[in-house]
């Protein structure tokens, strides 16, 4: 990714707030990379270069600015789905992947294949639009999240080293030691004494996100679909219980300080800290950046209307591929409000009841059900036609199967295609599956009737699903935005 050293230079001397995130400074005399927004005084020009993430000038060997936190940065989604090629597409998917922990599990050959590219072409692309290899994105997500802890929570060196990631406290100390040239212990200034997340795992940070953010949209979004027992929405926030690896817990999330969402994690292991966050990023898709989005939308004049009028709104994002889809799946052919009953009789009689009730949030009972259960059960029973019910066991059967069937794919034509071949998953669906779960940002329903309303609504002509998918090219690479524009206006 090449950036031009005078326009970002500018934007440093100016501190211009919109470049926060879109690149960061590395100051050659200090070893230091700090944000544009940085309040040290200017270096000059002479004496900084600029680099298009945190882990590009980690890996150039700077370390990190105390001062005005780089880990505090919006992520920059500047670049996501910028290209039809595929090309950025795949670095997307990538880093995606790396976020919800890939290379954790796995190595570069599996993350590799899973992306339908070769480990030599990955890096190649990741050096070209990352600036830094993918096994450094992912030490680098590792640190930023370890600092974000020691900065804003009072949790113990131990239990952050855990829930950042790091195999062991020696590996956290020798990293931080050989990055801030001090161990972690000197970044925390506080005089508070340091208190443990305790047996629930309780833990507050914020996560930060790029201006502007229509919460009211996404909270609207998500209490239209709340499933009983399972999600509540109570004075602005949003709750939901959480099942991973066979653990539970809740989450809260409400808006913060500053551009940010506040959210409270409960949950037992630590080190599932940083999957949690990476899915709360999905579901309330923190990485967009409207500015980009809807200058590209905005060249259509229907969109230019829409998107002045909600400048902010975001796709949702879905917590569980397998929740989602059984969610798209119900919602066949019935409305939201009759597959949301539908969905919380499914979770009242498969979901495991909470491993621990809390009073502070009312309402949360039980965890969605693991798709081994459903794909045991006869889902006829919940009022629901035969043949809708097999679709869910179907899916329910492939899930187990494949494990990665709700995965991020090589392509979005290859992972609707994959969704496609399962009885009872239409394009609709797919679609929906790949808008949610697989945040692929150029997925569209053609044959949604809400859509087609929608045009009707504002052009006077209801288009057909073939009409509305050659409407919908003036709005590449961003169909799914458009989507979610068009399904905010109806009235």
């Amino acid at each position: 990714m090449e950036l031009d050293h005078d326009t970002c230079y500018r934007a440093l001397a100016s501190r211009d707030v919109r470049f926060d995130g879109r690149f960061f400074v590395a100051v050659k005399t200090t070893g230091i990379y700090c944000r544009p927004i940085c309040p040290a005084r200017t270096a000059k020009s002479e004496n900084v270069m600029f680099l298009p993430t945190a882990a590009a000038a980690q890996e150039a060997g700077f370390r990190p600015c105390l001062r005005c936190r780089p880990e505090a940065a919006p992520d920059s989604g500047a670049w996501r789905g910028v290209s039809n090629t595929g090309v950025s597409n795949t670095v997307s998917r990538a880093l995606a992947l790396i976020e919800m922990g890939a290379l954790d599990d796995s190595g570069m050959e599996a993350l590799a294949e899973r992306l339908g590219v070769g480990e030599r072409q990955l890096r190649r692309l990741f050096a070209q639009h990352v600036g830094a290899a993918p096994v450094t994105v992912a030490q680098t997500r590792r640190v930023l999240l370890a600092k974000q802890l020691i900065h804003e929570t009072r949790m113990p060196f131990t239990e952050i080293a855990f829930a950042a990631g790091f195999g062991s406290v020696r590996r956290f100390n020798e990293v931080f030691q050989g990055l801030y040239q001090r161990p972690p212990s000197a970044l925390r200034h506080a005089t508070k004494p340091e208190q443990s997340a305790g047996p629930q795992g309780e833990v507050t940070l914020l996560l930060r996100y790029r201006p502007p953010y229509d919460w009211p949209a996404m909270l609207g979004f998500l209490q239209a679909r709340a499933i009983a027992g399972l999600e509540r929405i109570v004075d602005d926030c949003y709750y939901r219980s959480i099942s991973l690896d066979g653990a539970h817990g809740t989450v809260a999330v409400r808006p913060g300080a500053g551009n940010a969402l506040e959210v409270t994690i409960r949950f037992p292991r630590l080190a599932s800290l940083s999957a949690i966050i990476a899915r709360l990023r999905r579901v309330f898709d923190l990485a967009a950046d409207p500015e980009v989005i809807n200058g590209q939308l905005a060249e259509d004049p229907l969109m230019s209307r829409l998107t002045a009028v909600r400048p902010g709104l975001r796709v949702p994002g879905a917590w569980d591929g397998f929740e989602l889809a059984m969610r798209a799946v119900l919602g066949q052919q019935i409305t939201v409000t009759a597959a949301v009953k539908l969905a919380g009789k499914l979770v009242q009689q498969y979901g495991e009841p909470l491993a621990q009730l809390a009073a502070d949030r009312p309402g949360l009972t039980h965890v969605f059900p693991q798709p081994e259960r459903v794909a045991a059960a006869d889902l006829a029973t919940l009022g629901m036609p035969r043949t809708r019910a097999a679709t869910l066991s179907v899916v329910a059967a492939a899930l187990v199967a494949d494990p990665q069937l709700f995965d991020t794919r090589a392509s979005l034509e290859e992972a609707v295609l994959r969704l496609r071949e399962l009885p009872g998953i239409g394009d609709w669906t797919a679609q929906y599956i790949a808008i949610r779960q697989l945040r692929e940002t150029d997925a569209f329903p053609a044959g949604d009737v809400g859509l087609m309303q929608a045009i009707a609504q504002h052009e006077g002509v209801r288009p057909n699903a073939k009409q509305l998918t050659e409407r919908a090219e003036a709005w590449r690479p961003w169909r799914a935005y458009a989507a979610q524009h068009l399904w905010a206006s109806i009235v």
